[in-house]
């Protein structure tokens, strides 16, 4: 498993890396995930855990990307803003590359921290 879904904390989506390599399968099925979290058509904020991420092949940053922009409207629909917990200074730089093939739709922050992802998400849930 790639990523792991959390939504006990509902309508704050917590999305935790798993360390495992990417491949077709299991990235189809964190995509999948993501699509889930927008099924209910209500506000959520995201919080991407990368401290277990490994490096993402090109390719699938792209289907990254491809995804953001397929789903753009969905995503501005419903989603408050986005956390993403980066300790590692190369992955950020991957987020960057994402990003410049399909910007964000949506605010987002990057942290090195846990905590300060957490805290910053759940204050962008207090807009709705």
């Amino acid at each position: 498993m790639y990523a792991e879904f959390h939504r006990a904390k509902a309508p704050l989506i917590i999305v935790e890396f798993t360390g495992e390599k990417a491949n077709a399968q299991n990235f189809d099925a964190y995509l999948e995930g993501l699509e889930e979290s927008y099924a209910a058509k209500e506000k959520i904020a995201l919080l991407f855990d990368a401290r277990r991420a490994l490096d993402l092949n090109p390719r699938y940053q792209l289907k990254q990307a491809q995804w953001l922009r397929q789903n753009k409207k969905l995503i501005e629909g419903y989603c408050q803003g986005v956390a993403y917990v980066i300790p590692n200074s190369f992955l950020r730089n991957m987020l960057g590359l994402i990003f410049k093939v399909q910007p964000s739709p949506v605010p987002f922050q990057v942290f090195e921290t846990f905590n300060a992802g957490l805290a910053w998400a759940d204050a962008q849930l207090k807009h709705i």
